[in-house]
């Protein structure tokens, strides 16, 4: 369940903050310079290389939002955190201690 919901919330971020990162590297790469566009005002120029270390550092949020989802999965898959009961603690009819 934890793996699912940080894989999820890995790609939600991405879907919400990523796009405004897009038009960036597009400006820096095709045309050196990079500007902010409003609806309110005219483009305001910005620094690229501060846009590309911010979305450096989203990325490496959601690389490990991600990452960390698919290690509990594994973890959840291979039995370490919900299948090593002992015996005093399980419950059920299954329970040698049940009377």
């Amino acid at each position: 369940m934890l793996g699912i919901a940080l894989i999820f919330a890995g790609f939600l971020i991405l879907g919400i903050f990523g796009s405004q990162y897009m038009e960036a590297s597009i400006q820096a790469q095709e045309f050196g310079d990079c500007f902010d566009y409003n609806k309110d005002s005219q483009p305001i120029p910005i620094d690229c290389n501060v846009v590309l270390q911010n979305k450096s550092a989203l990325t490496a949020v959601i690389v490990g939002l991600i990452g960390g989802g698919i290690v509990s999965l594994i973890k959840g898959v291979r039995g370490k955190w919900d299948q090593d009961v002992k015996p005093q603690d399980m419950v059920g009819p299954s329970n040698p201690n049940n009377p």
